[in-house]
């Protein structure tokens, strides 16, 4: 089917999983890379877990800030950061976007609205709470986007910032990629309550979906990031998903049962949206071809980040404070 004769629904897949494909393909490359000791330190990788920044991306802007985690390879990408200076840093290559100090948890890029990384479990939203003051006194109209998983709900600081954003009604999308893991032990067993009742607690909306979906979840994404902009306030967005890779890579996943290891090609946003896309008329040749464009870019990027140089020691306070 001609691209000129598709439908609007079949565009916006098309665009989103072109996002989510370029997320895995670069977290792949990234697991590579590590395993070979290209790659120095720890990496969390969120394979399965692309569809929430895609989607949530998708309705923001440049202006718009996000705060991301530990596991935010994804949410930085979606967001914009560039891929060049973003392998340099996962490399510890001066050339890397934090000139290869921070590394996989420390990422940050303010000109596309990235706040950071942060390798502390919750310690990005209350800097997202932060910012979204910021959008509110300058009247601008954009909102602010902490990124959590369901091993931060316990967190002191995460209600906090929740008590906070409801009380000065800041323009606050909370988003909590719930994969059912907080390193290794169960949601269920870490956390007494559930985000619906809490966020009736703090009198915010609240909605929950799965983020198989990828199509589902950007339009409830759409809807609640325009009332956030029009309200100035706050909500909780709940996305399940599934986390393909241990906690980090390496991780062996021995506190995972087999069955549910098994079901994982069941739980692939990314196979699921190939899967309507065909169905929806595009070719998979045409797949295929955009698969081969993501791998050259990242190919070039990587090439690029191994020939750059090594941060100098001397310039190693450079910055710091005290």
């Amino acid at each position: 089917m001609p691209a000129s004769k598709r439908s609007a629904p079949t565009r916006l897949l098309l665009d989103l999983y072109r996002t989510m494909l370029r997320i895995r393909r670069v977290e792949e490359r990234l697991s590579a890379l590590f395993a070979d000791g290209t790659i120095p330190g720890f990496i969390h990788l969120s394979i399965g877990q692309e569809s929430v920044p895609a989607a949530i991306t998708h309705h923001l802007t440049n202006s718009d800030t996000v705060a991301i985690t530990h596991r935010g390879h994804g949410q930085a990408l979606a967001k914009g950061i560039n891929l060049d200076a973003f392998l340099a840093e996962m490399m510890g290559r001066a050339s890397g976007i934090c000139q290869g100090r921070g590394g996989s948890m420390h990422i940050a890029d303010s000109s596309v609205g990235m706040l950071g990384a942060n390798g502390i479990v919750a310690g990005g939203i209350p800097i997202a709470v932060g910012s979204a003051l910021a959008h509110q006194l300058d009247g601008e109209g954009n909102i602010a986007v902490p990124y959590f998983g369901d091993g931060a709900i316990a967190e002191g600081v995460f209600h906090e910032s929740l008590n906070i954003a409801s009380l000065w009604n800041l323009p606050c999308l909370f988003v909590c990629e719930n994969n059912g893991w907080g390193e290794f032990s169960k949601t269920d067993d870490q956390f007494a309550g559930n985000l619906k009742k809490l966020a009736a607690t703090y009198n915010m909306d609240y909605q929950f979906i799965d983020a198989l979906d990828v199509v589902k979840l950007s339009n409830l994404a759409g809807r609640m990031v325009k009332a956030v902009r029009k309200t100035s306030r706050p909500a909780i967005l709940e996305c399940k998903v599934t986390r393909h890779h241990g906690h980090y890579e390496g991780d062996p996943q021995k506190y995972r049962p087999e069955e549910e290891l098994n079901q994982l090609g069941d739980q692939d946003p990314v196979s699921a949206a190939y899967d309507k896309l065909i169905n929806g008329g595009v070719t998979a040749g045409e797949l295929t071809e955009l698969d081969q464009q993501i791998q050259a870019e990242i190919d070039a990027s990587v090439a690029q980040a191994i020939a750059a140089d090594h941060p100098q020691f001397e310039q190693a306070t450079a910055g710091v404070y005290a």
